[in-house]
């Protein structure tokens, strides 16, 4: 992997990553921007506990441009793009309409292609562990940011769930706090710890789901099941075997199996309604532990944490989508209509050929 960093017409940082060692980036971005102005600011919920972005530039960012106008694209000729280069295989760059900024995080796209008409799930082997490397590699920088508690990487996938732009491509966000989910599993693992003679709380779950009949797939270094109180229709965590707290602690193995099981699991989620049906809207999350202290979270090191991914999908069944109604945006209580064993189920049904 070859990394070339550099910066757009406003300031904002762009890294390429390229698969060969010898490729050369530097082209300029000739756009005539003016520098971003932002006004993200995060409020605390006293009554809830967690936080608020109020992000107001937002609501001038781009939404549903038509494909020949699309900023993720390389630029060609005079149709100027977020991407200087006419072509690229991985780059990540600053939102220029971030949820996150100065004191408050910070927010980058992450473009998986240069291929406009492509998904995360029809990449190589090769092209999805560059893109791993590119999710390592910010983990480890926005780390060091003094402002960054937490590093999210994550994708939004599909019209559905919201996303504005139909490139493939995700988003990382670098939190200042430690996010309320995260908070959430911090405290169980330590009631568990403290409760079960110091047994970690993410390896029992592990080797219940592995012992169970809710297994979607296995390899050697990672193992994707359907949780036993999944909240989504369709809902896969996928671990590594070895309990690591974040991407950077992943060793030379595990990377190397990610993009088969990973490009498995995305597959099969586009065939759980039938190969006539749109492509399967999901959200993709990478949860690692944060980098911020842990004094509250009574006797859980950093280590104790597991890295994994949460796949899910907002659609119920053909044509219909799970919506947030009243228990569960009210009251945060899931009501999911597919039991998760039968969800698993029809994952392993659906594997592709």
């Amino acid at each position: 992997m070859k990394k070339t960093s550099t910066r757009l017409a406003d300031g904002r940082e762009l890294i390429y990553y390229d698969l060969r060692d010898d490729t050369v980036r530097d082209a300029v971005d000739r756009r005539p921007l003016e520098r971003t102005h932002t006004t993200s600011e995060i409020r605390r919920d006293v009554l809830l506990g967690d936080s608020v972005a109020v992000a107001s530039h937002r609501q001038g960012r781009t939404y549903h441009p038509p494909a020949d106008e699309c900023p993720l694209c390389p630029t060609r000729g005079e149709r100027l793009s977020e991407i200087p280069d006419s072509s690229y295989d991985v780059v990540v760059f600053e939102n220029r309409f971030p949820s996150l900024a100065g004191d408050s995080g910070r927010c980058e796209v992450v473009c998986f292609t240069s291929d406009h008409d492509a998904s995360f799930a029809g990449l190589t082997e090769e092209q999805a562990r560059l893109v791993l490397e590119a999710w390592t590699d910010r983990t480890s920088e926005l780390s060091h940011l003094p402002s960054v508690e937490q590093v999210f990487c994550f994708e939004n996938r599909g019209e559905e769930i919201g996303v504005t732009l139909g490139h493939p491509h995700g988003q990382i966000y670098a939190y200042p706090f430690t996010t309320p989910r995260t908070a959430l599993m911090l405290r169980s693992l330590a009631a568990h710890k403290e409760a079960a003679d110091g047994e970690n709380l993410f390896d029992a779950v592990l080797a219940r789901e592995l012992a169970g009949e809710r297994v979607v797939l296995e390899g050697e270094h990672w193992a994707a099941f359907v949780p036993y109180a999944a909240h989504w229709p369709y809902e896969v965590h996928l671990y590594p075997r070895r309990r690591v707290p974040d991407l950077l602690a992943l060793d030379e193995a595990a990377r190397t199996e990610f993009p088969q099981v990973y490009l498995e699991l995305l597959r099969r989620f586009d065939r759980i309604f039938g190969t006539g049906e749109p492509p399967t809207p999901y959200i993709a999350a990478w949860h690692q532990a944060p980098f911020g202290a842990l004094e509250e979270f009574d006797g859980v090191e950093r280590g104790d944490f597991a890295l994994h991914l949460e796949l899910f999908t907002i659609r119920r069944t053909s044509g219909k989508l799970k919506f947030l109604a009243g228990s569960e945006s009210g009251m945060s209580v899931f009501i999911n209509d597919v039991p998760p064993e039968r969800a698993a189920e029809r994952l392993r049904e659906v594997a592709s050929s």
